[in-house]
Formats: C-alpha cells, structure tokens, sequence
C-alpha cells in the first residue's frame, strides 16, 4: 500500500497524475461508464480514486449535492468492495460521504434506516473477526494480564473491572495464569461492563465454566451499561480488595460528549471552513495522498499526532471525560490498563478527519490484503460492518453522535495525567512476551515499538494502536 501513496520521478505539473486527472471533466457528458477510467492501471487508479474522494468531500462540505453526486458516479466505476485495498476503501469512503450528504434531509435519512436493525449476534461476530484476523487485540490482552498479573502479586482479593467485557478469552488466559501462581490462586471477581446483556451473559458462562475446571474461587459482575451512562455504585468496588481496570477501544467514545459541552459553549462555527480547506489541498501540485498527508501544504495543518487541532476538547478541560477519568481515579486501582487506537480522527473539520482517515484505515486494509484473500467472506464482514461503520461515524456523524474519536497517544498521556494518574512502565518480560507473539503472528508488517514505557502496535511505520498502564499519583 506503501507504494500507492509514494510516487517515483518528477512532480512537476506536466507529470503530477492528480494535475492530469484533475483536468479531466467530471461531466457525465464524456459517457457513463466512462470508458477511460476502466483503463487505469491499479496505481493510477488508485491515485484518482484519492482525487475523486477529495473533490467529493469538498463539493459535499460547501453544499455542491449535484457535482457531488456527479463525483459519487465517477467513483463507482473504480470503487469496489471486493478489490485492491484502494479500492475497497474508496467503497466505504464513499458510502460514508453518501451518508453525510443523506444526513441534510433528516427525514429521508431516518425513512432509510428505519428498518435497520443490527443483530446482536452479528456484533459478537464481526467482534471475534477482528480478534481472529489482526493481532492488535491478543497483544494488547498479553501486555494488559502482565501488568496485571505484576500489580496483584500476593494480593488475595482481586477484583478486574472490564470496560468492554466482550471477549472472554483475555480473562481465560488470565486465570489460567492465576490457578499456576507460586503463592496460590487469589479469589477473582471481574465486573464486566457492556451494553448488550447477551454478550455479558456469554461472557459469564464462560469464565465460569473455565473457573470451576481450575478451582480458581471467582464470581463475574455483570453491568448492562453504556458508557457514558454508567453507574459506579454497580461496579461494587469494596474495601479489602485489589482493583485492576482494563479499558480496551473505550474511552475514546467518551470525548464526543465533551464536543457537545464545547458546541454549547462556542455554537458559531464556519460553515465554510471545510470547503475552503479541501479546495486548496486540491488546488495543490501533489501527486499522492502521501505528499498531501505529509506536506505542511493545507492553512497549516499537519497529520502529525502533535497536530494543535487534532481534538476541539485538546487544549479545553471538559467534565464529561475528565469527570469519568477522574472517578476511575477515585476507585483506587493498583493497577489501570489502557489501549486505545493510536490515530488522529478528532479533528474538527471534515478535512482533518477525512485525510487522517484514509490514512490510518488505508493501514488497516493493507493488513488483510497482506494476509487473508480478496475473496474472503470473513474479511469483507469485518472490512464491511467494522471498519464500514467507523469510517461513517468518522465522515458522516457530527456532535454527540460521533463517537469514534480515536486521538494520539500523546493526547491520552496528557488527559490521564492531568485526571490524576502516574504512568507504569509496562515491564520487560510483558513487553518480550507481546514481541513474540507478533515475531510468531507469520507477517512481518506487524511491528511493536516502545515509547517510554509505553507500547505501540504499527503496521509497518504506521502506528495503530497504543497501550499504557497506569496508576494514580500518591
């Protein structure tokens, strides 16, 4: 995928294929399908299909639906849920600007998804896809059970709260760690926290039966909750026992809260921000989304994860996730585990998401065209109902609806520092036991790095995914 945004020669303006491209008409007139476009080879193709999603975003950020639409036909004649990585990208992308464009008359857009309906067994499913297909999840349960495991030695009375207690198979590993223990098996009780009661009630049956078969002495806490609505009183955290909390893909969703006391306070925002941002970078002689992403080129703007406005809650103290952090704070843990994707999705302006994105989901897509095949069904479902819905949410939502607000780890460095909480180095032997795991994963475009005690899972150069522990400052 490197290759597609790295362009070899010139990029002077008789050589730049989005200068070319860009001179084309987008007018139908040329004839529909447009015979040149299946001509392209796959570079090239992928090169103008990045053009034609930047010139959609920009026509659908100034109001332009007709030569939106008009961009939104050229697209579906490259785009495919079934081909090369660009291509199976631009399919979501474009169902996402569809989407955005859907969302300015509320009635057609609710008349559409009205019938909608996600089955909870779908979200189970497209869950253990992901687990299954990508390592990001078992090496962030390997360095989260290590540095639990660490913080409760000797420790009798263990009680691990799970902000996403959605798959059991972190927790069965854990207590099976446990049951071999030099000082013996602690008495376990894990709260586990998730919307969906069939999920949790799995999850019960489960640690249980696996329990029982150890001998390990354990009782699961289930708490039928969203996020933002939880009630601490249900958690039932009580004196005499050592807590550990594992938050695995959460606390991001709590900043959209905070974009919503933000509108409150400042509701004048341009409307034009958006287009005028797009219409230079298109404006700009760059030949691939690469030089577009790197280039300080657009009023300033960088992707680089110490973008200032990389998050409208960055640099504005909010109640709503300091407020949640600062509770977590108040339970005393010994030890927290966070792991977070490590990519900048937050920005305030549809540019800044849209750029971000397509660079961070164009890593994630590269994974699986690396590993599994195209014409696999697994892959489609999870590139299709997981990273589909998140690029829509990313693209599409505003407000307090958008919840997928994935931020840097420098971001969450300085949010729990400033809630209260100390960093712990994640240790050595957890740090040795997740590299092995990816040295055995049989894909060498996995890489783990290291950042002051801190993990960070890439895809090449492409930093995805972070995880940090965590106590509170004494």
């Amino acid at each position: 995928m490197e290759s597609m945004f790295q362009e070899e020669g010139s990029s002077s303006v008789t050589s730049s294929p989005l200068q070319f491209f860009s001179m084309m008409s987008l007018s139908p007139s040329i004839g529909s399908p447009y015979p040149w476009l299946r001509e392209l080879k796959s570079e090239e193709r992928g090169l103008y299909l990045i053009h034609l999603l930047l010139t959609c975003a920009n026509h659908v950020a100034v109001g332009s639906l007709e030569n939106a639409n008009i961009t939104l036909e050229q697209i579906s004649q490259l785009a495919s849920p079934d081909g090369d990585t660009m291509q199976r990208i631009a399919a979501y992308f474009t169902e996402a600007l569809a989407d955005r464009i859907l969302k300015t008359w509320p009635g057609l857009h609710r008349a559409l998804n009205s019938t909608r309906i996600v089955m909870v067994s779908e979200e189970i499913l497209v869950q253990k896809l992901f687990f299954e297909l990508f390592p990001f999840l078992k090496v962030a349960y390997i360095l989260t059970n290590q540095a639990i495991v660490e913080a409760m030695e000797g420790e009798k009375m263990v009680h691990i709260i799970d902000l996403n207690a959605a798959e059991p198979a972190q927790w069965i590993a854990l207590l099976q760690v446990l049951s071999a223990r030099p000082e013996g098996t602690p008495h376990l009780r894990i709260t586990g926290v998730h919307h969906q009661k069939e999920i949790l009630d799995q999850m019960a049956h489960k640690l249980t039966e696996e329990a029982e078969r150890l001998d390990i002495p354990f009782q699961f806490n289930p708490v039928v909750s969203k996020l933002e609505n939880l009630d601490f009183d249900k958690l039932r955290v009580k004196t005499g026992e050592a807590l550990a909390i594992s938050s695995i893909l959460q606390l991001h969703s709590l900043l959209a809260l905070d974009d919503e006391a933000l509108r409150r306070k400042s509701p004048l925002l341009s409307k034009h921000s958006n287009g005028i941002h797009l219409q230079k970078a298109l404006l700009m002689n760059q030949s691939t989304l690469g030089d577009l992403l790197e280039k300080d080129m657009v009023n300033g703007y960088s992707p680089s994860p110490d973008s200032a406005s990389s998050s409208p809650a960055s640099s504005t103290a909010s109640m709503n996730s300091e407020s949640f952090l600062n509770a977590l704070w108040g339970l005393s843990p010994k030890v927290m585990v966070v792991t977070e994707q490590d990519s900048n999705h937050n920005g305030s302006t549809l540019m800044e998401r849209l750029l971000e994105a397509l660079y961070s989901y164009a890593a994630l897509f590269d994974c699986l065209e690396s590993t599994v095949s195209r014409t696999s069904l697994e892959r489609l479902k999870v590139e299709k109902m997981l990273f589909g819905e998140e690029i829509k949410n990313i693209i599409a939502c505003e407000g307090a609806e958008r919840k997928e607000r994935h931020e840097k780890l420098d971001k969450w460095i300085q949010r729990l520092d400033l809630s209260g909480f100390g960093n712990v180095p994640l240790s050595y032997y957890g740090m040795l036991q997740a590299r092995r795991f990816l040295q055995s994963y049989g894909c060498e475009g996995y890489r783990m790095r290291e950042e002051n005690g801190c993990v960070v899972i890439c895809w090449q150069d492409r930093s995805l995914f972070s995880t940090t522990a965590w106590r509170p400052k004494k």
